[in-house]
């Protein structure tokens, strides 16, 4: 039960109307007047937005015609109880708004006089309902985050299932297997229940022990480690190992990469002694040797880092071009300046991997003259990194003319100019609904064009929520 002033009369005084009602306007953000039939006899508004959102238009009216139809039954509650009882319980009441949005109020009425007033205090809850909608928000994006690492776990454990390749990740702190896939499994000869939980060394020759548990250590210290040739426990069969460091929270892992040991490709190209080819295969950048067919004669482990390729007998019977990402122009534009000059530095291209990331290179080649068919050798490695990878493989450079002058050499004028025009299109187009709050039909005067030559824009562009159904050619209006 509400506690109540227990000597009103004595504590209060003789009190003037004018005074009562500084007071009930003090008390509420919204203070209506009301007769017994629940028509508004006056009110009172603490706030400006409130004056300004049409409350004013209220006195006059039957509360009820001033909320919205599911809070009509409330109101009637309202006045009953304040009849009835002298005073009502708090209920929340939507009133429409000249903004579009619902005015939510919490009301309690009070009758007072001898005249059987009605007053109606009331509370704004917009900041409590804003409240409660970023939480709402909140939590459906929080539910669409979790939807969505859920399906990426399982989509990679999927992949990780299926690789053909034996993958084993260890854990850092205690060098055992935490995981394994069945492909694993299969090369060690060990069912998967037993396999985890073992030490990985303990899986190799015991002569090798110590060379796995060093590799492991390194690969933990520094991140990543060179590639070493152990043998398997069971059956003896010699492999390759080659781990990379995965961090997730405060835990580390080691992702343990098993390969049977390649064999050598067919076709060998006549290199020096050992040492010289030690040096080759040790070299931090890439390193590939092609026939004038385009076919990879031989290549280095950093080749194979930078294509994602696990071991080089995957190389065998392949072309080099298959890993340009302009695959038509780039190996065109280097075998022509190789077989005119004889030697190329520094070209820049971009390498697709297996995995499909992308890669900005710069690649250095020689021709070699052989007695059956010409040989190049190209040595490959990173470009330095004056911009962000994603700005040049996501979008076309053409934000100055010196980038504009970098495609030269690498495309046809006819693909620079088509490639220059849709980025501005593009950036033009998305000024456009900036400026317009994403209403498409403005942005479409504004731009000149129809409504429809807009969505297909935005489809081919992958604007907004439109996608391109079908390739063909662009919509073009003038």
């Amino acid at each position: 039960m509400a506690q109540r002033f227990s000597d009103p009369t004595g504590r209060l005084g003789t009190i003037k109307a004018e005074q009562t009602a500084d007071l009930i306007a003090a008390a509420a953000d919204i203070a209506l007047i009301l007769d017994q039939n629940g028509t508004i006899l006056d009110l009172a508004l603490a706030e400006p937005d409130l004056i300004n959102g049409g409350c004013e238009s209220w006195v006059g009216q039957p509360w009820i015609q001033t909320v919205t139809r599911e809070s009509r039954n409330k109101v009637e509650e309202i006045l009953a109880e304040a009849n009835d009882k002298g005073s009502s319980r708090r209920r929340e009441i939507n009133h429409p708004s000249a903004h579009g949005d619902d005015l939510p109020v919490r009301y309690q009425a009070v009758r007072v006089g001898e005249d059987d007033r009605i007053v109606a205090f009331g509370s704004d809850l917009r900041g409590v309902s804003k409240l409660q909608q970023r939480l709402v928000n909140t939590q459906m994006a929080m539910e669409r985050e979790y939807s969505r690492l859920r399906q990426t776990e399982s989509c990679y454990r999927l992949l990780y299932q299926l690789a053909s390749e034996a993958v084993l990740i260890v854990d850092a702190s205690t060098l055992a297997v935490a995981d394994a896939n069945p492909a694993a499994s299969n090369l060690l000869g060990i069912p998967l229940p037993k396999l985890i939980g073992r030490r990985a060394g303990h899986l190799f020759d015991p002569d090798d022990r110590d060379a796995v548990k060093g590799l492991l250590t390194t690969a933990l210290a520094v991140g990543k480690a060179s590639r070493i040739e152990a043998s398997l426990l069971e059956g003896g069969a010699p492999v390759e190992l080659s781990v990379s460091l995965l961090r997730q929270a405060d835990s580390a892992f080691l992702l343990l990469r098993v390969t049977p040991r390649a064999e050598e490709p067919a076709v060998e190209v006549t290199r020096g002694n050992s040492a010289f080819l030690d040096v080759i295969e040790r070299l931090p950048e890439g390193f590939v040797v092609i026939n004038g067919e385009r076919e990879i004669l031989s290549a280095n482990v950093a080749f194979l880092d930078l294509v994602q390729v696990a071991s080089a007998a995957q190389l065998k019977g392949r072309t080099l071009d298959g890993w340009f990402e302009r695959a038509s122009v780039d190996l065109n534009l280097l075998l022509a300046s190789l077989r005119e000059h004889g030697s190329v530095r520094r070209f820049p291209t971009i390498l697709r991997g297996e995995l499909g990331s992308l890669e900005q290179v710069e690649i250095t080649g020689v021709s070699v003259p052989s007695d059956k068919t010409p040989l190049f050798g190209f040595i490959v490695r990173r470009a330095s990194r004056t911009e962000t990878t994603e700005e040049r493989i996501n979008g076309f450079p053409v934000n100055s003319p010196e980038q504009v002058a970098e495609l030269i050499g690498h495309m046809p004028l006819k693909e620079v100019v088509r490639e220059t025009t849709d980025v501005i299109e593009r950036l033009c187009i998305e000024a456009a609904l900036r400026m317009t709050g994403d209403n498409r039909a403005s942005a479409a005067q504004i731009l000149g064009l129809s409504r429809q030559s807009l969505y297909a824009k935005m489809r081919r562009f992958r604007l907004g929520d439109l996608v391109p159904e079908v390739e063909g050619p662009a919509v073009s209006e003038h």
